[in-house]
């Protein structure tokens, strides 16, 4: 699992409802009449590829930002409330291609004892579109899992659905073919991990050199299994999953520590 330092400063048939079942749901809609954080975000140039289009990585520092300012609102966040991300789905409706503003509404998803669901939608000033659906454990001020209980303003909003700790990507075969990650002192956050929006530099990176096309509608997901500090001798394994997504793992030694897939969002 993950910790994310600004959040440590965030019944219908299942057929209706995936999150029936606690899957993470990007078509979940905005609650009426109940708890929505929005917010709007500049993109600046360090937020661009060389064309231009709004990179992973930026998208997530925006989620990021958004979700510490909604929790700061609602006293969820810290000292006595700490969440740590376990799992995120990000479906890139129409790509940030000329995009130079968004706007970003986030909300609560689900919830479960101890983890909560968080939505984003964003949307760009040119016609950009991008949905996501996360799942965060809560933890109190010990950092130790803690019951969330009366969930206050977004207990309302998640409306009765669940959501699943349990992770979605699977790992790499023994035979993927590895590449060395290396870490940076800057890629830390203030509790001495890799802070969550690195690994999206890595997958973007990934990415262009392996041909994918984030130009095009896309689905990019990312398990956190373990946190990465600066020490670890970091490695990624690529590799094609079963339903074609290519997939990324992020390796130190033999143990995996995150998986990232991305496939088209048509298939």
């Amino acid at each position: 699992m993950r910790l994310h330092p600004g959040l440590l400063a965030v019944t219908v048939a299942a057929a209706a409802h995936p999150r029936q079942t606690g899957a993470m749901d990007t078509g979940i809609q905005r609650p009426h009449g109940a708890r929505a954080y929005s917010t709007h975000r500049r993109v600046r140039l360090s937020d661009m590829d060389a064309g231009g289009r709004v990179r992973l990585d930026a998208v997530a520092r925006f989620l990021q930002d958004a979700a510490i300012d909604d929790v700061e609102e609602t006293g969820w966040g810290i000292p006595e409330h700490l969440w740590v991300i376990r799992k995120i789905r990000v479906d890139v409706v129409a790509p940030l291609l000329h995009d130079r503003g968004v706007e970003i509404a986030t909300w609560c998803s689900g919830v479960a004892a101890i983890a909560a669901g968080r939505r984003w939608s964003v949307r760009g000033d040119a016609g950009g579109h991008v949905e996501i659906d996360s799942v965060w454990i809560h933890l109190g001020p010990d950092q130790r899992p803690a019951r969330i209980g009366d969930f206050g303003p977004y207990g309302l909003a998640a409306d009765g659905r669940p959501v699943s700790t349990k992770l979605e990507l699977p790992d790499p075969p023994s035979d993927a073919g590895r590449l060395p990650w290396a870490l940076r002192s800057t890629d830390l956050d203030a509790n001495g991990h890799v802070n969550n929006a690195v690994y999206w530099q890595a997958v973007e990176d990934w990415g262009r050199r392996a041909g994918i096309d984030a130009a095009s509608p896309h689905r990019a997901a990312l398990d956190y299994r373990d946190p990465i500090d600066l020490d670890d001798r970091v490695e990624l394994a690529t590799f094609t999953a079963g339903d074609e997504s290519r997939c990324v793992a992020f390796l130190a030694g033999d143990r995996v520590r995150a998986v990232a897939a991305v496939r088209s969002l048509d298939a």
